[in-house]
């Protein structure tokens, strides 16, 4: 019984060695620079940024080639530091300077070692490119829905971490209604946010797309392409409006011939009429008599 009591507390005792030499390790690894080799950052899936333009990564790696990284990259630990030489980190923030590293020959970088999972890590990539990163409008809007999606924030707590208003979080997600192909047509033509709006009254998606690529090939501004979508609008309105008016007259019509068969009956003559309709047409027979 005795010894049992003993091997109990020497494991307890083990246990808060570990404990307090896991808690010194996070305090001399967290939120301190450190140099990491390039081979041991990996990428991260959450990566809002899709497209990556060369000119700006080569001009940014000559920056880094005459001044050095001034920002640390941040990344967090993935595999224990005792496996593969030092362990291996994914990479949080900061890809744009990683690959630019990477262009000139860097071995090695700063980074910033944060301590998150993977599910706050993805949040903190997310919300740190929308704040620092250059990204095109579809990809802010993309990164805003995946907050909102997959990790349960709402309009308003987005709002609040990128010190916005909750009306400017709604526009940006409002644009996400075009299609893949207008949003394409939209970022090769070099087409701002407002005129994507702009676009969006227009309901009816083929009639929109072919706007979007008239104001391309016409290289509208954004009230030129206002203009010419309040023109459509009208457009629109008008023809249904006539088409209205047609389906009215055809039932004043029908109900004219009906009048009339009703009276050459009540004159004792045993008129009678036919409607035969299908998708093209509509057939009417008058029967009368001699």
């Amino acid at each position: 019984m005795g010894n049992h009591n003993e091997c109990d507390a020497l494991r307890e005792q083990v246990r808060v060695l570990k404990k307090r030499e896991l808690t010194l390790k996070q305090r001399l690894e967290y939120g301190r620079v450190h140099t990491i080799s390039v081979d041991r950052i990996c990428a991260n899936p959450a990566q809002p940024r899709k497209s990556f333009q060369d000119e700006a990564i080569i001009r940014l790696a000559e920056s880094l080639r005459q001044y050095g990284m001034l920002q640390p990259l941040s990344v967090r630990r993935i595999m224990d530091e005792n496996v593969m030489d030092g362990g291996l980190f994914q990479l949080v923030a900061g890809e744009r300077r990683l690959r630019a590293a990477m262009l000139i020959g860097m071995s090695h970088v700063p980074c910033l070692i944060i301590n998150a999972d993977s599910k706050k890590s993805a949040e903190i990539a997310i919300i740190e490119n929308i704040q620092r990163e250059n990204l095109n409008m579809f990809e802010e809007a993309n990164a805003i829905a995946a907050l909102i999606k997959i990790y349960d924030m709402t309009q308003e707590q987005i709002a609040e971490r990128l010190c916005c208003s909750q009306p400017y979080i709604a526009n940006k997600l409002r644009i996400l209604r075009l299609s893949a192909v207008e949003r394409e047509c939209i970022m090769k033509a070099g087409l701002t946010e407002r005129h994507a709006r702009a676009f969006l009254r227009i309901s009816d998606e083929e009639k929109r797309t072919e706007v979007i690529r008239n104001t391309a090939a016409r290289h509208l501004n954004v009230a030129a392409t206002e203009e010419y979508v309040e023109t459509v609008l009208t457009e629109l309105t008008q023809g249904k409006t006539k088409r209205k008016y047609i389906i009215k007259d055809m039932r004043l019509f029908y109900n004219s011939i009906d009048k009339a068969v009703s009276i050459l009956k009540k004159a004792g003559i045993s008129a009678a009429s036919t409607k035969n309709e299908n998708e093209k047409e509509i057939t009417l027979t008058i029967v009368i008599p001699k």
